[in-house]
């Protein structure tokens, strides 16, 4: 990766006049058609209307088929020399090389096998897609049911999946199986006609005729009554029977079959790094002291005379803290959510065209979920993002976390990146739609910290919010690695949640149940966001007065997502032509 990181770099100095980037262009548009073909979601979000009646093949015939493809899109790309290739051409090639390389990979460890984890999995994407399907037309609602009528396929697929997973030792620790048994039986339980599956089918537009309408939601329900829930029953049986008497006994990803090599590849993955587990968790350490002094002074500012705990304490006691309804606290997200967006061109020379709404988390759902999190939009189906509170609990829900959160989930944060990402034009969409975690979650947090400087937070309670949230995502380095690595209890993972951060209780065991069952993920948070701010530090640096904070914004989002490695290549590069200019 050093080598074809060179030789970009080279490149992109090089000129275009002997480039020749047909070859890899053809490269390109053969692995994007492939890709495409075999992810119906993408496909129809991206506009391709024969996907909308698809769900994903998930069968091993079709990890191997995957397997076989891509190896051979390495063998192709393999043969075209980087030497030659324009400046994007070399970052498409090393970003393919970076894409086929993980995707392998994963299909090598046959992560199929563990098929959900506590914040989800293949049954809750399907409430997800329903929740983002627009239906306009008589085809879009045809197609729709199209779906529902391969769920019982796709939950036969998973569950084999899972069984197989059962056979090897591959499998999720007793305490998130429970979990993800009590969502499943909550599902079977519902009724019918309020299962989330059905919701494309609550608004359908008038063009459509009321007796077609009426028809049309007739099938659907039949649908789910006689296809969909059997096989939901046939999932709580499995993991009543099966899966949870062969849950795995320790939390550690460590303890899996291979689970040494298996976890290491999940950091490099996830962080897009060669950090090792140790060195993470020695940065996560040196975080948590750092925040941990700042937090002290910003409890200083307010004038509390108490000790941190005690700080702590009345933050989440005092009910000027808390929303006092669900409703209240959507619209005092929302207020901050506009707040930030009257400040946005200050800061950002690209806007996205699309709009995002601020909406809750489906009812279904929010026991166990996050306290926020973005969905995606679709500028091809006309959906707008979705930047998703929690209105449950709302004494977990603390006010002054809520402008930390707004800017992480929707502005400048997520919603900003992916749709500015999704609109790109002239770049691959396998690189406007990657799942590129340390970019997109360290761009998160990134902006978090951003909304200090633009003026967000009011005071330093919001401050100290924005803090808590950052030592948040240190406790993660802390607690990822120790839980995985060094094989602690969930008792001293929780320490450092409890012990530095003003998070409530609910979210703290949440979060941790998210850790165990999704090892590695959590890491990329941090990782992702000094990357960022180590390369803005240095280009300020190296810059001075002609250091430009929206150029600096563009440089890193409109490429799309990237690899850390990759984004240290081209925030390197921009300097030098900022400097020339």
């Amino acid at each position: 990766m050093r080598r074809l990181l060179i030789a970009l770099a080279v490149l992109m100095f090089a000129g275009p006049a002997l480039a020749d980037d047909r070859p890899l262009n053809t490269l390109v548009a053969d692995y994007e058609a492939y890709a495409l073909a075999d992810d119906p979601i993408t496909a129809g979000g991206e506009g391709d209307r024969a996907a909308l009646s698809r769900l994903p093949d998930v069968t091993p015939a079709a990890d191997a088929g995957r397997a076989k493809a891509l190896k051979a899109f390495q063998v192709r790309l393999a043969g075209i020399a980087a030497a030659g290739l324009s400046e994007e051409a070399a970052l498409n090639r090393a970003f393919l090389a970076w894409t086929l390389d993980r995707q392998v990979q994963s299909l090598a460890f046959d992560e199929a096998r563990m098929p959900f984890n506590s914040d989800g999995g293949f049954h809750s994407t399907l409430g997800y897609l329903a929740a983002t399907t627009p239906i306009r037309s008589s085809a879009d609602a045809h197609a729709w049911i199209d779906r529902l009528n391969a769920i019982p396929a796709y939950y036969a697929a998973n569950i084999a999946n899972a069984r197989r997973g059962v056979k090897t030792g591959f499998t999720q620790p007793r305490s998130t199986n429970d979990q993800v048994l009590a969502r499943a039986q909550e599902m079977v339980a519902a009724p019918v006609e309020a299962d989330v599956l059905l919701t494309p089918f609550r608004d359908l537009p008038p063009t459509i005729p009321a007796a077609e309408q009426a028809a049309l939601r007739a099938q659907a329900t039949a649908i789910v009554r006689d296809k969909v829930r059997p096989a939901q029953r046939d999932f709580v049986t499995f993991l009543e029977r099966d899966y949870l008497p062969a849950s795995r006994k320790s939390l550690a990803a460590r303890s899996l079959p291979d689970g040494e090599r298996y976890y290491s590849w999940l950091v490099a993955d996830h962080t897009t790094t060669t950090m090792t587990p140790d060195e993470i968790h020695a940065a996560g350490l040196t975080e948590v002291a750092r925040i941990r002094a700042e937090m002290d002074g910003v409890i200083a500012q307010t004038g509390f005379k108490g000790d941190f705990k005690a700080f702590l304490a009345m933050l989440r006691t005092d009910p000027r803290f808390y929303a006092t309804s669900r409703e209240d606290l959507l619209e005092k997200a929302s207020r901050i959510a506009k707040r930030i967006d009257d400040k946005l061109p200050a800061w950002f020379a690209t806007l996205p065209r699309l709009t995002y709404g601020v909406r809750p988390v489906p009812a279904d759902i929010e026991a166990n979920y996050t306290t926020g999190r973005y969905f995606s939009g679709s500028p091809a189906q006309g959906v707008a993002g979705g930047y998703m509170v929690n209105t449950s609990k709302l004494d977990q829900r603390p006010l002054y976390e809520l402008p930390a959160l707004t800017l992480h989930e929707a502005v400048p944060g997520h919603h900003l990146q992916i749709a500015l990402a999704q609109e790109l034009q002239g770049v691959p969409a396998f690189r406007r739609n990657a799942g590129v975690t340390a970019f997109t979650e360290g761009w998160g947090l990134y902006a978090e910290k951003l909304g200090g400087e633009m003026g967000v937070y009011q005071d330093p309670y919001e401050r100290f919010g924005r803090l808590s949230y950052e030592m948040w995502r240190a406790c993660r380095l802390v607690a990822d690695t120790g839980i995985h690595w060094k094989g602690w209890s969930l008792d001293e993972a929780r320490a450092c949640f409890t012990d530095n951060t003003a998070l409530s209780p609910l979210n703290i065991e949440v979060e941790l149940a998210r850790y165990v069952s999704w090892p590695g993920q959590a890491l990329a948070y941090k990782v992702g966001e000094m990357k960022i701010v180590q390369l803005r530090t240095k280009a300020q640096a190296r810059l001075g007065d002609r250091f430009d904070i929206r150029r600096f914004h563009d440089a890193v989002l409109l490429a799309g997502p990237l690899p850390l490695d990759l984004l240290e290549t081209r925030i390197n590069l921009w300097v030098k032509t900022e400097q020339s200019r």
